[in-house]
């Protein structure tokens, strides 16, 4: 990210409220409303369960939003990039373990990637439920507000393609009405009643925690996390708009959130009476005029599809830093315009609105989605806490002020773990299968790596300068037919000079590949987000070349062009043989033809793994055989491109021998 990126400016500002505050911004739609329908509707609720409720929401916000992430994890940032998976590149040299809480809360915040359209869209167009336009009624049943949030959520994900810097452009001023108007509507109503302030006081926070008037006890937490559960994509987001117009942003959204929050009170508080005729109820909506009402509910619509929109272009961003961290398999991943970090990833893509939908389907009301809802988020948050823990020991903080900032946070975080876990059996269970579901793939691909890589065979490796003279002699020989002008391995030389050696085996010896230039490509994924850097070595020869590509975790794999870059450059300065083309379209042109080979794994029969370690290795081939062409991971969807499939022999396989013999005598045999 550039430099003017990173100062606050109007503009700036703009674009974090659009962008970072969807999640926490839609908020305001459900929390007081599971509050009060947890507690058994608006009839059982009294002013000490309100005060104390909203005194835990604002200080959850305060301690978790404002202090942890807008105070403290901001600053740790990679490059400028933030979120769980950027946080974890900067800690991961500190102890191997730290891989688990990075996998764990990644699989979380990918969970809920899926739940958060189902929650926010439902909850807004319950809004229209029963209203009465003139003598029609457009939404008269849950069955109605079902269909219609399906229609949305399946548009939203359908036009992902296209890409969100156009819609990304009116994001700003819609979410700068929207906290506007929750933060007018609230103080409207807190008007009536200004002795609600009394809510600042976090007395009141603690007490409702044992009162008999909450009625639910502890587990009201549950309820109250919902508040700040777009905490962690505020943090995720901050690569996109900077940290300073996060910082300069945030105090305006929080005071907008808040007076809402009051305002919801203080109308429940003044209508105790009040019954729905048809069983439904959500504060935020009473709260407002009837002759704004409509206007209310397509706001917080379209406030919803931007939250959702938000989290389904984070998840992109997740599965695609995660697949650069040998989290997930390298999977196809489009661009859809020149906007920098902008991603589409189709099967991603597929796979959340299918989840989403279902969701919707399974769980029908959004009250009952809230069971589930936060579940996923208080994970991710736990997980990021302890990676915290261990930047603040990178950054030489003294460790009693790193154990008090652990032990504070995760008791906090572990109440709220606690509290949405009770929830389990009446939806939290979903969360608990999508995210169990992608962190089972996260470990089978990241452990089946380590295994493969712990017990090739040592002979699996050659030392590559080994057969250069081999590779020229072969380059020059006008006996073989010339295969390609530039063949290229997608092949990772380790220590600069070790290879493979099936994959000299496919140059040598299965039919020996003649050409001008042998290219040896390895791509190097690297902590810093946006690295575009390559290294070369010839081994004192002009038609071997060992390529080291250093690309960004954020950074586009686009190895064709980025290899034809290099070519120019080396024949420019004599590292290699000119490549002159007599038939071409292109007049003048230096640079031949390319082939392109891919090698991949099959495991070997001859395989000698047992157990746990060959499942997982299994798995992992499985899994890579079930992913994207690898291919279009490297760029090279439009390249002349061969995979090449090799047998995969880890641990010391047996010999295996026949035993000669002379022929079988079969002259006296009975006819």
């Amino acid at each position: 990210m550039n430099t003017k990126s990173k100062r606050m400016s109007a503009a700036g500002l703009l674009i974090a409220i659009g962008i970072v505050y969807g999640d926490i911004g839609t908020s305001p739609l459900y929390v007081m409303k599971s509050i009060v329908t947890e507690n058994g509707g608006i009839a059982n609720v009294n002013r000490e369960l309100i005060v104390g409720s909203i005194s835990l929401i604002l200080w959850t916000v305060t301690l978790l939003t404002t202090v942890k992430y807008v105070m403290i994890a901001l600053k740790a940032t990679n490059h400028g990039e933030g979120g769980i998976f950027s946080l974890y590149a900067l800690v991961r040299k500190r102890a191997k373990w730290l891989v688990i809480p990075a996998l764990i809360g990644g699989a979380a915040l990918l969970a809920d990637g899926t739940l958060t359209p189902a929650v926010t869209v439902t909850t807004s167009i319950e809004g229209l439920k029963n209203m009465r336009f003139g003598d029609v009624i457009p939404v008269p049943s849950q069955e109605v507000v079902i269909m219609i949030t399906i229609i949305i959520l399946v548009i939203l994900f359908s036009i992902q393609r296209m890409g969100t810097s156009v819609i990304g452009k009116a994001f700003g001023p819609i979410m700068l009405i929207w906290f506007t108007f929750l933060g007018v509507v609230g103080i409207a109503n807190l008007s009536h009643d200004w002795s609600l302030l009394e809510a600042i006081n976090p007395i009141h926070a603690i007490r409702i925690l044992f009162s008999p008037a909450n009625k639910v006890g502890i587990l009201i937490l549950g309820s109250v996390f919902l508040a700040t559960t777009g905490a962690e994509a505020l943090y995720s987001d901050v690569g996109h708009v900077g940290k300073a117009n996060i910082i300069g942003s945030w105090p305006y959204v929080f005071v907008c959130l808040s007076l809402n929050y009051l305002g919801q009170g203080a109308w429940i508080l003044h209508n105790a009476s009040y019954h729905a005729g048809n069983g439904d109820f959500n504060p935020f909506f009473e709260v407002v005029p009837s002759n704004l009402r409509l206007f209310a509910i397509a706001l917080a619509t379209i406030a919803a599809i931007i939250a959702s929109q938000a989290l389904i272009t984070g998840s992109f961003t997740l599965v695609a830093e995660a697949s650069s961290l040998k989290f997930l398999p390298r999977m196809n991943i489009i661009y859809p315009s020149t906007e920098k970090g902008q991603i589409y990833i189709p099967s991603i893509n597929k796979m959340i609105c299918v989840v989403t939908v279902a969701i919707v389907f399974l769980f029908r009301t959004s009250h009952h989605m809230e069971a589930a809802y936060g579940l996923a988020i208080t994970v991710t948050m736990l997980m990021t806490t302890i990676l915290l823990f261990e930047y603040l020991g990178k950054k030489g903080k003294p460790l009693y002020l790193r154990l008090i900032f652990l032990i504070a946070f995760a008791f906090i975080e572990g109440m709220f773990l606690i509290s949405s876990l009770t929830k389990f059996l009446h939806g939290g269970y979903v969360t608990v299968l999508i995210a169990g579901f992608i962190l089972a793939i996260m470990y089978v691909w990241f452990y089946g790596n380590k295994i493969r890589d712990k017990r090739e065979s040592r002979n699996a490796y050659v030392r590559l300068d080994e057969y250069t003279d081999m590779l020229t002699n072969l380059s020059h020989d006008e006996d073989y037919p010339t295969y390609a002008t530039n063949l290229v391995y997608m092949a990772n030389v380790k220590y600069n000079k070790f290879i493979k050696r099936e994959i000299l085996y496919s140059i040598l010896d299965k039919r020996p590949k003649r050409a001008k230039a042998y290219w040896f490509v390895t791509v190097n994924v690297t902590d810093e987000p946006y690295t575009a850097e390559y290294a070369v070595n010839t081994y004192g020869t002009k038609n071997v070349i060992n390529v080291q590509l250093y690309l960004g975790f954020r950074k586009q794999t686009s190895v064709n062009v980025y290899l034809r870059q290099i070519v120019h450059e080396l024949i420019a300065d004599g590292t290699i043989e000119p490549q002159p083309q007599k038939y071409t379209t292109t007049p003048g042109r230096d640079v031949g033809d390319f082939s392109f080979v891919i090698v991949n794994d099959v495991i070997s029969p001859q395989t000698q793994l047992v157990g746990y370690e060959k499942w997982l290795v299994e798995a992992r081939v499985r899994l890579q055989n079930l992913s994207s062409n690898p291919a279009s991971w490297f760029g090279l969807e439009y390249a002349d491109t061969v995979i090449e499939r090799v047998p995969l022999i880890l641990g010391r396989p047996n010999p295996s021998y026949i035993k000669r013999i002379k022929p079988k005598d079969y002259s006296n045999a009975k006819k």
